[in-house]
């Protein structure tokens, strides 16, 4: 697996100057980056190694030289229909994992938070030039996270930042992990299910924060059967992926007030339809799949691409490697 003397590296990533300089040094080798699909899909003729979220489906004729990619963001539902998550594909994959525990971390407590308080509201009124003489009179709330429950599905990076939060706003935290065991404990939880246990988790939960990859066994884990588990005052906060939510279900739940609210980073189809019901719905908090952009995206990104390279230059085992058994 040793790096040759002069790989071809092209990234779809724009790094900054100072990374760019990092990832030479760890490379031993030129970097190319270019955001213009048409320069990218020419240099990777001669790549042996890309940084990038997309591959074209006819990567196989335009990348014989291809080797390995690391993915510049942590999901990689998005190359299912290219084959290079196939086991025969050739091509070893990397993701980001872990690279958004912060930013992600800190946006689901902000959701959490403006629902509780009914910020969007208070922003509405702002807007109309209204100063409520009294909180009653609009409905907003006055919610506390200190002494609730806290409900994370998918104790991976992300979820654990998030129960790392929950602890510190005086939360109890339960979680679900696909490998854990009856009655094993984490650090970061309260308490751990096996997530067949999901049900007696949500039953559980104030607040619920769905962070699992979207893998064959995750598409629509949380549909009507779990949403009636919940708590008619839960909030649900969905960070995933918008196909681990069974959406009509979802719609359903909060027209009906089955839970109390959602907020939401991500939908089943994307951009969402101007026709959505969740546009409309009071309960719902949405953004356009921004949770985890932040201002330090390029130098984390740049870390662990940087430690990849030099592993792969000396034959060593590449972090965050993709695994077809268990989908991601």
């Amino acid at each position: 697996m040793s790096i040759t003397d002069q790989p071809v590296v092209i990234s779809a990533f724009q790094f900054s100057p100072s990374s760019l300089a990092r990832l030479r040094e760890a490379a031993n080798a030129e970097i190319y980056c270019t955001v213009n699909t048409e320069e990218f899909l020419k240099r990777m003729r001669d790549a042996e190694i890309l940084c990038s979220y997309w591959l074209p489906d006819d990567w196989r004729v335009l990348a014989r030289r291809l080797r390995w990619l690391q993915c510049s963001g942590a999901g990689v539902d998005g190359l299912q229909s290219t084959g290079v998550l196939s086991p025969d594909s050739g091509v070893m994959v990397t993701t980001a994992v872990g690279i958004h525990a912060t930013t992600i971390g800190e946006y689901v407590f902000g959701s959490m938070l403006m629902f509780n308080r009914s910020w969007p509201e208070m922003v509405r009124l702002q807007d109309r030039r209204t100063w409520p003489l009294s909180a009653s009179w609009y409905h907003l709330k006055g919610r506390e996270l200190a002494g609730s429950v806290l409900g994370i599905v998918g104790l991976g990076a992300i979820g654990r930042r998030v129960a790392q939060l929950g602890h510190a706003f005086g939360m109890r935290v339960l979680a679900t992990r696909r490998t854990a065991q009856q009655g094993q404990q984490d650090p970061d939880a309260d308490l751990l299910f096996p997530l067949e246990q999901l049900h007696d988790m949500l039953r559980q939960s104030d607040y619920v924060v769905i962070a699992v990859p979207l893998t064959t066994q995750t598409e629509k884990l949380i549909g009507l059967a779990e949403l009636r588990a919940m708590r008619s005052h839960a909030y649900l906060v969905n960070i995933a992926r918008g196909r681990v939510v069974d959406e009509q279900a979802l719609i359903k739940a909060l027209q009906e007030g089955w839970i109390a609210g959602a907020g939401l980073d991500v939908v089943e189809q994307e951009p969402l339809a101007a026709n959505s019901p969740l546009y409309e719905l009071p309960n719902v908090i949405l953004t356009p799949h921004i949770s985890g952009i932040s201002d330090h995206y390029d130098e984390r990104l740049t870390g662990l691409f940087a430690e990849n390279l030099r592993r792969y230059r000396t034959g060593q085992p590449l972090l965050n490697l993709y695994e077809p058994v268990r989908g991601y």
